[in-house]
Order: C-alpha cells, then structure tokens, then sequence
C-alpha cells in the first residue's frame, strides 16, 4: 500500500483530443495560495502533525485548506492565523474573494463555498 489516493476530478473533456483531470490537491494548493496573498493574513493553520512536519522542512502548501468539489462545484475550508491589528471581518471578506477568483479562473469550475476559520492572531514580538 504505497501512496494515498487522491480525488481527481473532469474538468474538460473532448473525444478528439482527451480530457483533463485535477487532483483536490491541486485546488487546496490554489485556494492556500490565493489566501496567503491578502494582507493581513500571517499564515495558513494546519493541524498539530503538518505544523511539526513544516518546522522540519518539509512544508506543505495545502496545509489549512480543505477541499470538496462536487460535480463541479467546489466548497473550500480555510484556517487562518492573521497579523495583529487587522479588522477579521476585512480580512476574511478579502480572502473569501480571492480565493473563489484564483479557483473559478485557473480550474473552470465553481465555487459554492469559501468558510474560514480563524485559529490565532499573530502578534509581534516587542523588543
């Protein structure tokens, strides 16, 4: 029992030339990128296993996300860690557009649903 499986989903198919199939990794990966870029985020949340694994090295850059797509249409689950001093509500309202943007643009398919969790604030550390 080597690697674990994963979800692939159709996301183009034509009889002449093939079709094309995505992993939900991938969308995970997307969806953990687009939220990183907006200001005030500090950093995705993952579980206790990944945030070990990540301080060894061996980051994983769908670590927070989660993600369901079904026939076609995607949900997406995102635990956050924000920078001090950032409005959450701002904040949240800017990553949930961009992510359902980066996902509808890059894979063509839908997204129904973009739910953050907060999981911490970070605050800097005074000198």
């Amino acid at each position: 029992m080597g690697k674990e499986e994963r979800n692939t989903y159709t996301i183009k198919e034509d009889e002449n030339l093939g079709e094309v199939k995505i992993a939900d990794e991938v969308v995970a990966i997307i969806a953990g990128l687009a939220a990183t870029e907006v200001d005030g985020v500090s950093s995705m949340s993952g579980n206790t296993t990944r945030e070990i694994i990540g301080k060894l090295g061996m980051k994983t850059l769908s670590k927070g996300v989660k993600v369901d797509v079904l026939e076609g249409v995607v949900t997406v689950s995102l635990k956050l860690n924000l920078k001090y001093g950032y409005s959450i509500v701002d904040v949240s309202n800017k990553v949930q557009e961009k992510v359902k943007s980066a996902i509808e643009n890059m894979t063509g398919l839908t997204v129904a649903d973009v739910n953050i969790r907060i999981a911490g604030v970070d605050v800097p550390e005074e000198e």
